[in-house]
């Protein structure tokens, strides 16, 4: 059985052993300044272990951001990233939030459609990487 907890106290040591586990290019970081800010996030245990997790980000009013669902590798594909998003959706309901945002690669199109979102265009500039200057027209 899987128990679904909103904003517990989670270790930060569990939870990068959870990203590591789940995404192959998961850094060790420090989540505190993440769970500080946050609007809120959803855990998912099994026996007390974090198998789950789901962040929810926001800008104070009216927009919010899913962030991070990640599911432990051997509970993958039971529905338990559907009802963190499910979860995270109540959550930022809750908080009188209007829009829920997130972002995504086309492999994940069917499960976030699944979830209920649906598909929009929106823009992303890569601050990190080598497409770090915007193509801004200059008048010359």
């Amino acid at each position: 059985m899987i128990d679904y907890v909103t904003n517990p106290n989670v270790a930060n040591e569990d939870l990068n052993a959870l990203f590591a586990d789940a995404w192959l290019d998961h850094t060790v970081r420090d989540f505190s300044p993440v769970l500080s800010l946050n609007l809120g996030h959803v855990c998912a245990l099994a026996d007390g272990a974090l198998v789950g997790f789901v962040n929810v980000a926001w800008d104070g009013g009216a927009h919010a951001f899913l962030l991070d669902p990640t599911v432990r590798s051997d509970f993958q594909r039971q529905g338990i990233g559907t009802q963190l998003v499910r979860e995270a959706v109540e959550l930022t309901r809750s908080k009188g939030v209007e829009w829920l945002h997130v972002d995504y690669e086309p492999r994940l199109v069917d499960f976030y459609n699944k979830c209920g979102f649906r598909t929009t265009e929106a823009g992303v500039m890569n601050l990190k990487g080598k497409d770090t200057e915007p193509a801004i027209a200059r008048d010359g």
